[in-house]
């Protein structure tokens, strides 16, 4: 655990230039607080205590201004940049290397059980305001800029604006 956090610190101070010191990252970033609550309450999820989890998590997110589901899945490295108002669903994947700014949702289309939130590759940037809904794929290098709205697969290293990319 103590690796993972070692790790999520260097990774801020090389993803966000206003980062001016480890000491600072820990006391006073609320996105790695999150992704730090969240491996608890994913932990918990994953070993049976499900009721557990979701009161963690929803402190987590009383705190952060950030919902992650516990039963998210998130890889190594991943940023939250800014963090409020960012809602990662419960069947969401997110894979390594991951930046992600404010107010952005990975969200379902769907009531029906099973995969119906998005899977991110590794090295995506998902900008401020970014809406990925449904169960689709964004491959590994994508850039889905600010504001943008995702409903089917995105190619790896493609470039989204919402100028460019319409939904469905």
């Amino acid at each position: 655990m103590s690796l993972h956090i070692r790790e999520d610190i260097a990774n801020a101070l090389v993803r966000d230039p206003a980062a001016r010191s480890g000491l600072e990252i820990v006391l006073a970033y609320p996105g790695l607080h999150a992704v730090w609550g969240h491996r608890m309450a994913h932990w918990l999820w994953t070993h049976g205590f499900k009721l557990v989890a979701r009161v963690w998590s929803n402190w987590t997110r009383t705190a952060t201004g950030v919902e992650i589901h516990p039963g998210a899945v998130i890889g190594r490295r991943f940023f939250i940049d800014h963090g409020m108002g960012v809602v990662i669903g419960e069947t969401s994947i997110i894979g390594d290397d991951v930046l992600m700014y404010h107010d952005v949702t990975l969200g379902a289309r769907t009531f029906i059980k099973g995969k119906r939130h998005p899977t991110i590759g590794n090295g995506v940037i998902l900008g401020a305001g970014a809406r990925v809904i449904g169960n689709v794929t964004v491959g590994a290098g994508a850039v889905v800029g600010a504001n943008t709205l995702v409903t089917r697969d995105v190619a790896e290293r493609a470039v989204l604006d919402s100028s460019e990319f319409f939904a469905i």
